[in-house]
């Protein structure tokens, strides 16, 4: 049977919770590395969280996500940098720290042959959840994850979504500040996921939320703020807001009726460079913030080139994704 990781103590009162999630920042990581052997996984990663954040933690498979995500649950210790949990240094002050977490990892760690309630019970009280809060504590865990109805059945006989469900009431069922989620649809069909996003949404408005996973639909749809992990190294970090915008393509497609001169497009200010296609097509990339549309619309009626057509184009998270996680991509292109 996998090891349970469960927190060293319990905070009875959801008040004292609130009061606790409501003092800013939840999660300070600061320049957190770790190595195995002459291996670095990770490298020097700094990030925030705070009460009501669902941070989406994106990268390839072998970014460092999984050990990243093991390092904050205190699965791992760090190499060189500091992790504080809900105002608890997580090396100094590890109890305290961990009791501030909720996990879920990859392989949720259930136990098939008991029922619903009995896990949880159990989780209950590795917690260190008084044994007269533990019933009130397994309902509201069951009431959260849309459990209600099955708690006196095995696990062993639930679908792949409701195990999943099951996962995640044993990461909350100790009101945690801090859920961490790695990959937590992984393997589900497509209603189950859409159920467990729901159910992430939720949680993300009483709690922070730290959501690993390499699906990039998963992000969009449940976060409010966005990771990208590469080669143990973060390439983006910006709100979903910030990340619309971005996705918004510095670039232009202009069609003219006559072939334009390229330098003066280039001589445009922001104009990073003009691309053509050999005729009277071209693509303007040009700095973030400085769209050139009204000057190639000014200089084009100036020179009688026939504008005919300006269209913006527009990223997809997916390119944004290959154009940070590939060797190709200028590491300029960090936002914060």
């Amino acid at each position: 049977m996998p090891p349970l990781n469960a927190p060293h103590v319990y905070t009875p009162y959801r008040d004292s919770i609130r009061e606790l999630m409501n003092n800013s920042v939840l999660v300070e990581v600061n320049r957190l590395s770790r190595f195995y052997g002459e291996i670095q996984a990770v490298k020097d990663v700094s990030f925030t969280i705070r009460q009501g954040e669902v941070l989406g933690f994106l990268g390839p498979n072998g970014a460092g996500k999984t050990t990243t995500m093991q390092v904050l649950s205190g699965n791992l210790a760090p190499s060189e940098g500091s992790i504080t949990i809900a105002g608890h240094d997580l090396l100094e002050d590890p109890r305290a720290a961990k009791a501030a977490i909720g996990y879920l990892p990859e392989q949720p760690p259930i136990y098939r042959e008991l029922t619903v309630d009995e896990y949880l019970d159990y989780c209950a009280a590795l917690n260190r959840i008084p044994r007269k809060k533990r019933i009130a504590a397994r309902q509201t865990a069951k009431e959260k994850c849309g459990l209600q109805d099955v708690g006196k059945r095995l696990i062993g006989n639930l679908s792949k979504g409701y195990q999943q469900r099951v996962g995640l009431a044993q990461a909350i069922i100790h009101l945690p500040p801090v859920v961490i989620l790695d990959e937590p649809t992984i393997g589900l069909d497509p209603i189950q996921i859409r159920e467990i996003r729901d159910l992430i949404r939720e949680l993300g408005k009483d709690h922070g939320v730290i959501l690993s996973t390499h699906i990039l639909p998963e992000v969009q749809a449940t976060c409010d703020h966005v990771q990208i992990i590469n080669k143990g190294s973060l390439v983006l970090s910006d709100s979903i807001e910030g990340l619309a915008r971005h996705m918004k393509s510095a670039a232009l497609t202009v069609a003219f009726r006559r072939r334009p001169e390229l330098p003066l497009l280039e001589k445009i200010a922001g104009v990073n460079s003009v691309q053509s296609d050999g005729n009277e097509r071209v693509r303007i990339l040009y700095s973030p913030g400085r769209d050139p549309t009204d000057d190639v619309v000014k200089l084009a009626g100036e020179k009688n080139w026939g504008l005919y057509e300006i269209t913006p184009e527009r990223m997809s998270l997916e390119q944004i994704f290959v154009e940070l996680t590939t060797d190709e991509s200028p590491q300029e292109e960090v936002h914060t």
